[in-house]
């Protein structure tokens, strides 16, 4: 067991949090949690810098999940001005430290988050716990991860940029809002629609579709307006967007073989989780044709816990250091 204090992050286009990280019985356990806007320094390095700084006992090394692609140890935010490499992180004394997808550190993290911070979304209450489970989710963008697992106990997460997958319309409206989207973006992807800003997307090709005026501007005002009440224009968006998030959820659980569940997290979900759960998301994540009976045996959850993803970074910075 190792006696070692390290630094895990969660960077994504609008927070960035950060913690100490201990392992105890086999689990990490974090201390010292700080959470701030990304654009309260100019860099990511200066504000890693900044929680180091504040940290009575300094970590020697650590994980920090981003939002976006690792590329040779380096990440560009897909939806922040923020870039940062391995290499510099390692001027402040972190050794080994290695930056991974945000997505790819709750894959590590899911299945070890509490049962209490799970909400189950439908099916039955557990999935198969030697197959792949998926964890997907509206945020500033839309991640997309799974972990494999095998019958030996093996794990290995998989980092995608699966939001960035098209958008596959599953009615006569939804055409028509991908119609509409067409006219703005060319190619319409996933993330387009199912995330802040794509909350926005939809509620304007709605609006358009009924032949009425919006003045709504922030992705906000809808999810106020439609928990107030549900029977409103933001309300039927918001119930479209969990339509669509369920169907979504659907076709990557299809892809990944994720028998072992699907986890639903990013910062939208759990804001959103009484509506979520009235909403057709479970009729439209089941409605597969001729993998009905499959997709009603795949368990559905959203992730209520915090710091999920800094569980997972933690696993796998103890796992480098091993």
């Amino acid at each position: 067991m190792s006696d070692k204090t390290l630094l895990v992050g969660d960077v994504g286009g609008t927070n960035a949090r950060f913690a100490l990280a201990r392992m105890v019985d086999g689990l990490p356990v974090l201390d010292h949690h700080e959470s701030f806007p990304a654009d309260q320094y100019p860099t990511f390095l200066k504000g890693v810098a900044a929680f180091v700084d504040g940290c009575e006992t300094k970590p020697s090394g650590g994980v920090i999940a981003v939002a976006g692609p690792v590329e040779d140890g380096a990440i560009d935010l897909t939806n922040s001005p923020w870039a940062v490499s391995e290499k510099e992180l390692s001027t402040l004394g972190l050794n080994p430290v290695r930056l991974i997808n945000d997505f790819e550190a709750l894959a590590w993290g899911a299945p070890i988050v509490p049962p209490e911070c799970l909400e189950h979304l439908g099916g039955p209450a557990a999935g198969d716990p030697h197959s792949a489970i998926a964890v997907l989710g509206p945020g500033t963008g839309f991640g997309v991860s799974a972990l494999a697992r095998d019958v030996h106990g093996k794990e290995m997460a998989l980092p995608s940029e699966g939001g960035h997958a098209c958008f596959a319309p599953g009615n006569p409206v939804e055409d028509e809002i991908l119609r509409i989207l067409r006219e703005r973006y060319d190619r319409v992807s996933i993330e387009r629609l199912i995330c802040g800003p794509g909350l926005l997307n939809m509620h304007r090709a709605l609006a358009r579709i009924d032949g009425r005026e919006t003045h709504i501007d922030d992705p906000a005002q809808i999810t106020e307006e439609a928990l107030a009440d549900p029977r409103s224009h933001c309300g039927a968006t918001l119930a479209r967007f969990c339509a669509i998030l369920g169907a979504v959820a659907g076709d990557i659980a299809l892809t990944m073989g994720s028998r072992g569940g699907v986890y639903i997290a990013g910062g939208i979900a759990p804001r959103i989780l009484p509506f979520l759960k009235a909403s057709p998301f479970r009729e439209r994540f089941e409605r597969k044709g001729r993998f009905a009976d499959y997709m009603a045996d795949i368990p559905t959850w959203v992730i209520t816990h915090k710091h999920a993803a800094l569980l997972g970074a933690a696993r796998v910075a103890f796992a480098d250091i091993e």
